[in-house]
């Protein structure tokens, strides 16, 4: 991508997302994801109903009346997006692809983190790291993730979903929010190193998908392509059975992928290409 597209694209994916972040999603963001812990603020008179735990002695002292002690939340926290750039991401049948969707999903996020003085940090991966971003605030800083979420061509096409959580793991130290967003095509072991990452850190998965991931019309003989092994296959779209294994296997994935989460007690959450993320993504505000 030439660098005037880039730019037009980056500025058109911010424009949409810094509105959203602002108007609707960071006082949500606020409320979800609290800071961890309390700051001394200042001190201020005593007034009837004050916990008396509260009252500075030196400053009473000092001033012969009671004084308390005021604390703040400790609103600044860390946010690390990890972002599928699997070859699967590319695929898109209506409205737009998974990759334009999780371009917009994580521009949204990092605004409404930057609301909120948070620092916002990247991994990207496939079936490895492809590029780590480390968090750090600032618009500048938010504008660099969205031209490589946009324009990161990643060496490998493949996924393993344990890379990144492992990797989160391993070098982000501080305690963090962090988004796991993927299509989440391989669901095989990233179990153990999902549970481990929500031990130390507070996770949060984002699934997206396509439609016809789910049901392809009969239309007959059509050639798929598997964008992660290159593989290419004609089907049947026509046949009972082709349409009954296309279900049964969106149903088993789908279960899967719930139970998993559930037991590591990690919030999921499925967005589709060509449905709005803003009320799927705004009541998992809420409820946390």
């Amino acid at each position: 991508m030439d660098t005037q597209t880039l730019l037009k694209k980056v500025r058109k994916i911010e424009i949409k997302t810094r509105g959203l972040s602002s108007q609707v999603f960071s006082g949500e963001y606020h409320s979800a994801f609290k800071g961890r812990g309390m700051a001394f603020s200042e001190v201020r008179e005593y007034t009837p109903g004050d916990d008396v735990r509260t009252i500075d002695w030196n400053v009473t002292a000092r001033f012969n009346t009671p004084y308390v002690k005021v604390f703040e939340e400790e609103r600044e926290l860390n946010v690390v997006l990890m972002v599928d750039v699997s070859a699967s991401a590319l695929f898109g049948t209506h409205k737009q692809t998974k990759k334009d969707l999780i371009t917009e999903l994580c521009a949204v996020i990092a605004f409404s983190a930057s609301t909120n003085n948070d620092k916002i940090g990247v991994i990207f991966f496939s079936d490895k790291i492809e590029k780590f971003i480390p968090p750090k605030k600032g618009k500048t800083h938010i504008l660099r993730i969205i031209r490589e979420l946009v324009n990161l061509e990643p060496e490998n096409t493949k996924t393993d979903l344990a890379v990144p959580l492992k990797y989160l793991t391993n070098v982000i130290k501080k305690k963090s929010i962090a988004f796991l967003i993927s299509d989440f095509m391989d669901t095989n072991y990233f179990n153990d190193a999902l549970k481990i990452a929500n031990k130390k850190h507070d996770l949060v998965a984002l699934e997206v998908y396509d439609r016809s991931e789910q049901e392809i019309p009969p239309i007959g003989l059509v050639k798929l392509k598997d964008f992660e092994t290159g593989e290419i296959k004609w089907v049947n779209t026509s046949g009972s059975d082709f349409q009954k294994k296309m279900r049964a296997n969106a149903i088993l994935k789908e279960q899967k992928l719930k139970e998993i989460f559930n037991r590591a007690g990690v919030d999921h959450v499925r967005l589709r290409t060509d449905q709005s993320y803003i009320q799927p993504l705004m009541t998992m505000f809420k409820r946390r």
